[in-house]
């Protein structure tokens, strides 16, 4: 039987380090007051002038081209997620494509699923694999939240969870059985996509860009945050115990849980919901903030280049986002 297995994970992110201090003399607020409520102590921001979400994607699927040991030219298909394009049009991945220099037989697809982008993106990547379509897939996450944030004292709850960062992976066929994704689930709730959404500059404004949007402040996010909290606890808890049921493993079997990074005490309360071992559950949130689609595959790069998920472990990814959308998935690394 055909699997999907990870053979190549990369990730990139700005220089730049934004402390809480240094977001304090931003915004009203202070290191004690984002820590309390988030668990972030820093993220990184781009400067001006270094560029978009490509300009962190492009290195980050280097690394995980070089990790794989593959060239540009084994690459068959590729996936972009984003909740901040390049461009309003076209898609991100077009322009990522060029940046890598591929072929033009290649195929990009953009996800735009916010947060849980890459849950989805996995998802496509694994049945495209499984029923043979493409042989290896290049998935990048990339985000730069820095160039859309609202940094002023109404829009300072926010504007603290975001930073800016890239991850990738490079999906590919194997007939393994000590390795592979195990299987992915995933989920949606559009009654409530205005809890957590950016209403200006659609498409369904007439004209898309206007003074009075801009003037209301319609440009920038807004958040229910007691119903992305409720939401996103219980439905990432229940996608993670329907993963485990389906593989017939328990929560003990886990090595490592990769959270969506969107808050430390969202992170720990689906953790203690599962009852999974504390010190198993990832909190890079604390070095790079909310990074969106980027924030799993990034965490997971980092634990494996320090030496932390080792060939054979279980892992477990759940993610939720404004839609709201939310999934999980389990693996064996």
């Amino acid at each position: 039987m055909v699997r999907t297995e990870i053979l190549g994970t990369g990730s990139a992110v700005p220089d730049n380090i934004v402390t809480n201090d240094d977001m304090g003399k931003l915004v009203t607020t202070d290191d004690a007051w984002i820590q309390q409520r988030s668990g972030i102590k820093q993220r990184r921001h781009l400067k001006p002038g270094q560029g978009g979400p490509v300009s962190l994607g492009k290195p980050a699927a280097e690394r995980a081209m070089a990790a794989a040991g593959i060239a540009i030219g084994d690459v068959d298909f590729v996936i972009c997620t984003t909740q901040n394009p390049e461009y309003y049009s076209p898609g991100t991945g077009c322009f990522l494509h060029a940046e890598l220099g591929l072929a033009d037989n290649v195929g990009v697809l953009e996800v735009r699923n916010q947060c849980s982008g890459f849950l989805y993106a996995l998802q496509i990547a694994d049945a495209y694999i499984r029923a043979g379509v493409y042989r290896r897939i290049l998935l990048v996450g990339c985000e730069v939240h820095s160039t859309g944030l609202e940094y002023t004292d109404e829009g300072r709850h926010i504007t603290v969870l975001f930073g800016d960062g890239s991850g990738a992976m490079v999906l590919g066929a194997s007939e393994s059985a000590d390795s592979g994704i195990l299987s992915t689930e995933v989920h949606a709730d559009g009654r409530f996509a205005r809890e957590l959404w950016v209403e200006g500059c659609g498409g369904a404004q007439r004209p898309r860009v206007s003074a009075e949007q801009l003037e209301q402040r319609k440009q920038f996010p807004y958040m229910n945050g007691q119903a992305v909290f409720k939401k996103a606890v219980g439905g990432m808890a229940a996608s993670v115990k329907t993963q485990l049921k389906q593989n017939g493993l328990d929560i003990a079997d886990v090595d490592h849980f990769f959270p969506h990074q969107a808050n430390k005490r969202i992170s720990e309360t689906v953790g203690e919901f599962i009852k999974i071992d504390p010190a198993k559950v990832d909190h890079s949130i604390e070095r790079y903030g909310n990074c969106s689609s980027a924030s799993i595959p990034l965490a997971l790069d980092d634990a494996v280049r320090d030496g932390r998920v080792k060939k054979g472990d279980v892992v477990l990814m759940a993610s939720f986002a404004a839609g709201f959308v939310w999934g999980a998935a389990l693996l064996r690394y």
